[in-house]
């Protein structure tokens, strides 16, 4: 099995307010699909409220990100899918779900992790 990224920036998801809720719900319908599947590992938003910090490997801490890196926002699930095409097929759930395209990006095996 592989892991697999999905992601999408917080700009693109637009939608009418009134249509808040209704985006949350099919989100979280999509997720719990995953969990019922055995196929989630996690997901979440990136807290757009708390600075990013660069820590050091002498333990410096540095309110910044690294130089010419956007700071990530929006966001992320990451599955464990026996296949490429499973992945595609659960970003384009989620994409309906949450109403934008969603960028699919695969993780390297690690046998440490």
């Amino acid at each position: 099995m592989t892991r697999y990224l999905i992601s999408f920036p917080g700009e693109p998801m637009v939608f009418p307010e009134e249509d808040f809720e209704a985006v949350v719900e099919a989100s979280h319908a999509v997720i719990d699909e995953a969990k019922a599947a055995g196929v989630y590992v996690f997901g979440g938003e990136i807290n757009e409220g708390v600075d990013p910090v660069l820590v050091a490997g002498d333990g410096t801490v540095t309110v910044v990100t690294y130089p010419g890196h956007k700071v990530p926002n929006g966001g992320y699930t990451v599955l464990e899918l026996p296949s490429r095409e499973a992945a595609l097929e659960w970003a384009a759930k989620i994409a309906v779900a949450c109403r934008c395209p969603q960028e699919l990006r695969q993780f390297m095996y690690d046998p440490a992790s």
